[in-house]
């Protein structure tokens, strides 16, 4: 069994769910008392979100790229950034490491494949929804084309993942208004909905619509679980 270094704590509540499935699916596959192999750096988040909010990427970038550093100095085989957004350094982090760091869009743009879906809506933070470094990953790695909701829908999304899920608060008032972003993005062609914050699928779970949903928390963690135990 290969060792996975997770950058985690943006934020803890989906980090946890990472720690989760790698673990629980490890048993599944074998067996008795096996468990995975993970070292965590898990970050301040108000330090990132500062970071990010003054547009200060670069910075942001370094630190990322000091702790997967640290994560393969300690032992990781592999890095994952348990975050859509901090995707968007990416590049800074890979150019520190010399292990695979699996990036999130290629786990969602394989499993979007595998379902035969090629125009998705997307849903995460303003960052992830209208700059490029995602939407461009899905369309030139894997031939999907992304759809967004309207301006004010942005907003919205962007600032329920902050001011609740991010701190644990899960409401029926911003679940509907998901739902209702959803269903716009089903009329503008969508066939599935890429929950694209780590926050977003514990919010929205499929028994809330019959839109197919790509959990990235999920996709990620098991495309990670597959190239752990790929000699297995």
């Amino acid at each position: 069994m290969k060792t996975v270094g997770l950058l985690g704590g943006m934020s803890w509540e989906s980090t946890i769910l990472y720690y989760q499935i790698l673990n629980q699916g490890v048993r599944e596959r074998l067996g008795g008392l096996h468990s995975a192999k993970i070292i965590m750096h898990s970050v301040d988040f108000a330090e990132i979100e500062q970071l990010q909010v003054s547009g200060r990427w670069q910075q942001a970038g370094a630190m990322l790229g000091a702790a997967a550093r640290g994560l393969q100095q300690c032992g990781a085989d592999m890095v994952l950034i348990c975050t859509n957004l901090m995707h968007k350094v990416a590049p800074q982090v890979e150019a520190r490491i010399d292990v695979p760091l699996l990036h999130i869009a290629d786990a969602v743009g394989r499993a979007c494949l595998a379902r035969g879906v090629t125009r998705v809506g997307l849903l995460g933070t303003r960052y992830t929804m209208e700059e490029g470094f995602y939407r461009d990953r899905l369309r030139q790695g894997f031939g999907i084309e992304v759809v967004i909701p309207e301006e004010e829908e942005r907003e919205l999304v962007h600032q329920v993942i902050f001011a609740e899920l991010c701190r644990g608060q899960f409401t029926d008032s911003s679940r509907r208004a998901y739902l209702r972003i959803i269903e716009r993005l089903r009329g503008l062609g969508a066939q599935g909905v890429v929950l694209g914050c780590t926050e977003i699928p514990l919010l929205i779970r499929p028994e809330h619509t019959d839109m197919p949903l790509f959990n990235t928390t999920e996709l990620h963690a098991r495309y990670a679980l597959e190239r752990m135990l790929a000699d297995e």
